[in-house]
């Protein structure tokens, strides 16, 4: 775990990485903020669990999604798959930190399942505002499955990415 708080009062720097993003104080609250925002949209007819999502793209950009239910709970969307679908058609690129509240406005864990989603888009320092403090994606989703899996088994390659899209 990085911090024991989610709300940094110093830039963070992601990770060693010089390419990763600095995220300071004010970002966070910004994603805290529109996940907030993306919350009050939800769509939770049946749980009334209303969750939204915000994240950091390294190019800059602030993408965010909400939860939509389904009277078939198999067919729900989760809000992180909701701000993924947001990432892809805005652009691509890779997430660089995340943000999850729930209906009271508090840091939310992301699924198993939509920690897996992230994972393909994130950045590999990816920071992630968790209940218990920041982490990275490898400590919410350590030894995740990757295409290098697949190529393992199969012996294809992994496709190239479009452009900038992961």
């Amino acid at each position: 775990m990085i911090g024991a708080d989610s709300r940094p009062a110093a830039p963070v720097r992601a990770a060693s990485d010089p390419a990763a993003a600095v995220v300071d104080a004010d970002t966070w609250a910004r994603l805290r903020a529109l996940a907030t925002e993306a919350m009050r949209c939800a769509y939770a007819p049946y749980s009334h669990f209303r969750v939204g999502a915000a994240a950091l793209v390294e190019d800059g950009r602030l993408v965010s999604g909400c939860n939509v239910e389904n009277a078939g709970y198999g067919v729900t969307l989760c809000a992180e798959c909701g701000l993924v679908s947001e990432l892809v058609r805005t652009g691509g690129g890779r997430l660089v930190a995340f943000v999850c509240v729930d209906g009271d406005g508090q840091d939310c864990s992301p699924c198993g399942r939509c920690r897996q989603v992230l994972a393909e888009h994130a950045h590999p320092h990816m920071l992630l505002a968790m209940p218990s403090g920041l982490m990275t994606i490898d400590e919410v989703l350590p030894d995740r499955f990757t295409n290098a899996d697949i190529a393992r088994v199969t012996g294809a390659s992994a496709p190239v990415p479009e452009g900038d899209r992961p």
